[in-house]
């Protein structure tokens, strides 16, 4: 085991190396235009206090704001903590419920657009819109991130990555193959805005999954999805979120759903819904529970200053499955 672990962090780092070096003459040489804004100070809904106190932010040119830091996500070679907020927020999914409904333009209008992963804009600006302040990246979509390069590194002056995983990948004492990479990353490109969320407050995530859900995470063989970790970053950078392509969570069990792919860039890939009643369903192995997680996302709504769009919905009635309190501490650094 010791051994595929040594030729994983090996082979990881000669593709990084490489594909980074390839890219930096593209990336010093400028970067495209992209507009994205991020401003500081604290605010929390009158109904609820939300999930880790809301503060922090960038420059906001019209009205300055005192900056102040969000424990928990720190810069990848400086450990500084990250200083953003957004009084409107675009979270766009990567789901192809998006495709073909011309929603970008309403979706750059936002003040921050939030994507995940490595899912694209370029080729699909119609339907999910061009700019991208905050993109947060699985451990284990690294190198799809490094694949897209072109798009999503070279062009990224004005993007902040958050990049999480477990303990195992983070950790700073060379043992951490992500954390290694990322931070190589950082040096060869030093104007990239890359962060990573700490143990303790992925320990907060995991609490909070349980206080919503009754659900122990570890115990269910269950993975938070980069879903759970976006909207609960959203919550704690913007004043009002606006979710695009999230599906309600009953709607898979309609029969009359729409059949749409899981990524709208991957339009040969597998079936929405089968993906999340598969993941939902399984008790063996690690596993997604989407459909608990929407689940949770639509109590919140009901206090918060969330709302969903293509499909447009809106939670009706009190759903009684989870413990929806929506109060935890704030989380350490």
């Amino acid at each position: 085991m010791k051994m595929k672990i040594r030729v994983y962090q090996g082979v990881s780092g000669i593709i990084i190396v490489t594909m980074v070096t390839s890219l930096m003459l593209v990336y010093n040489s400028g970067f495209g235009d992209r507009s994205a804004s991020s401003s500081s100070s604290s605010s929390s809904s009158p109904a609820s206090r939300r999930l880790i106190t809301p503060v922090s932010s960038t420059k906001n040119p019209e009205r300055p704001q005192r900056l102040r830091a969000l424990e928990g996500y720190t810069g990848v070679t400086d450990h500084k903590s990250l200083k953003m907020h957004c009084k409107t927020c675009a979270l766009v999914t990567s789901s192809a419920q998006l495709t073909g409904r011309k929603r970008g333009q309403e979706i750059d209008r936002s003040e921050c657009v939030i994507r995940m992963n490595d899912a694209p804009s370029v080729g699909y600006e119609q339907d999910v819109g061009q700019r991208t302040s905050l993109r947060v990246v699985a451990h284990s979509s690294l190198q799809r991130v490094l694949r897209s390069r072109q798009e999503l590194l070279n062009a990224s002056q004005d993007t902040v990555f958050i990049f999480w995983g477990p303990s195992s990948c983070m950790r700073r004492d060379g043992k951490g193959h992500v954390y290694n990479n990322l931070r190589l990353l950082k040096q060869l490109l030093p104007r990239l805005q890359i962060y990573i969320i700490s143990r303790i407050k992925m320990l907060k995530f995991d609490e909070l999954f349980k206080k919503e859900t009754g659900i122990d995470r570890k115990s269910s063989n269950s993975w938070l999805s980069t879903g759970w970790f976006t909207m609960a970053i959203a919550l704690e950078l913007c004043d009002r979120i606006s979710v695009y392509g999230m599906v309600p969570p009953d709607f898979c069990r309609s029969s009359t759903h729409a059949s749409v792919p899981y990524h709208y860039y991957e339009p040969s890939g597998p079936d929405e819904c089968s993906m999340y009643l598969s993941h939902e369903r399984n008790q063996q192995g690690s596993h997604h529970r989407f459909i608990t997680e929407k689940t949770v996302f639509a109590n919140w709504a009901r206090t918060l200053d969330i709302h969903f769009y293509q499909p447009d919905w809106k939670p009706v009635a009190v759903i009684t499955s989870t413990n929806s309190s929506y109060a935890p501490a704030p989380a350490g650094s």
